[in-house]
């Protein structure tokens, strides 16, 4: 998946950009207070979408 596309996804779950890290942002969900490193790769795999979705509870 494209980091774009994933970063569209959890903003419109009600995320936003917490912080930005030296390779990493880190977006927190204000509903549930959990937060999820994103790297800054272009394209993301499929098994850490599911795992940074599930750590945001989205």
């Amino acid at each position: 998946m494209k980091r774009k596309a994933l970063i569209k996804d959890i903003v419109k779950g009600g995320c936003y950009l917490k912080r930005h890290g030296s390779r990493h942002d880190i977006y927190a969900n204000p509903k549930n207070g959990k937060q999820a490193p994103i790297p800054r790769h272009s394209e993301i795999k499929n098994s850490l979408v599911r795992l940074i979705k599930n750590q945001l509870g989205i």
